[in-house]
């Protein structure tokens, strides 16, 4: 049994309408970005290919949990069934830790074209690319299966889970027997790969930011700043939300706002990651723009 923020039937329809808007429009971004990546040959680089990656991931994690809240409000029910709870655990631990994985891989490519611009194809050629997302996909089913096998491992003393999905910090409290320490070692080591992630983006970036203030034209700065600010952008969106999900003080954690606090971390960054990187990237725009005139895009695709 899942929470539910009201009991009262219009809150619900108006939960539903929110959540369908919310995923509609984060599906939609995402979807674009798929699409104008594969279809627009310009786009077929390894920032745009990882980018692709990372809007096939958002697209992912948004749907784990927003579908099952939809049906669930215009229902009126709470209930999951064990099955479907033990597919959330995994896919959302799958989707997140691959995201992670994804936006370490962007912010190397990011430091090889700025730091190493001349040995760049040589480096990140297309088998190295396919690689290094394959494995940022393995890494993130491996640590999908470690977790979902540990949660469920443990005895539960209750089914009613105080959270709009399965999610593993709100059912280890409640763990009835000391199995749940298993998990929580697990989620402590992986806790340690994020961090380590992070520590290495932000060490590329200080050399990446090195490196630019070196260049000698101010048009060549600002050019080589804005191929990284979307990423960097995407990556504090990230951290901060699961910062402002998870760590806050023990007064700020009723059951309404863990239930928000949770979607912020769930939802809104795959929400705002398609705005983010389409904003200010002409290339992107250029690519929404074929994409739009869906009849004349594969002409303006042979023209070019």
């Amino acid at each position: 049994m899942l929470l539910e923020l009201s009991d009262i039937r219009d809150l619900q329809m108006l939960h539903f309408f929110v959540f369908f808007a919310v995923y509609l429009t984060a599906v939609t971004g995402n979807l674009l970005i798929i699409l104008a990546v594969a279809l627009d040959h310009h786009l077929h680089t390894p920032m745009y290919f990882f980018l692709m990656n990372l809007a096939i991931l958002d697209l992912g994690s948004v749907s784990v949990m927003v579908p099952k809240a939809m049906v669930n409000s215009l229902m009126n029910s709470r209930s999951i069934s064990y099955s479907g709870c033990v597919a959330q655990v995994f896919f959302f631990i799958l989707f997140v830790g691959t995201d992670l994985a994804i936006l370490t891989v962007m912010a190397h490519d990011r430091y090889v074209a700025i730091c190493n611009p001349l040995q760049y194809e040589t480096i990140m050629h297309k088998d190295a690319c396919i690689q290094m997302a394959a494995s940022a996909w393995i890494v993130g089913i491996l640590n999908g299966m470690l977790h979902t096998g540990g949660t469920f491992a443990i005895t539960f003393c209750s089914n009613m889970i105080d959270q709009l999905f399965c999610e593993i910090p709100q059912m280890l409290k409640l763990a009835c027997s000391d199995m749940y320490l298993v998990e929580v070692g697990f989620v402590m080591f992986s806790c340690s790969l994020a961090l380590g992630c992070f520590v290495f983006i932000i060490a590329t970036y200080l050399q990446i930011f090195a490196a630019v203030l070196r260049i000698p034209s101010v048009q060549g700065q600002k050019k080589a700043i804005s191929t990284c600010l979307p990423h960097l952008t995407v990556v504090s969106l990230l951290v901060c939300s699961g910062i402002f999900a998870y760590v806050r003080p023990r007064s700020y954690s009723s059951s309404v706002l863990n239930a928000l606090f949770a979607i912020i971390y769930a939802v809104i960054p795959p929400l705002l990651n398609p705005f983010i990187y389409s904003m200010r990237n002409t290339e992107i725009k250029t690519a929404l723009l074929k994409l739009s005139n869906c009849g004349h895009f594969p002409k303006i695709q042979k023209l070019g």
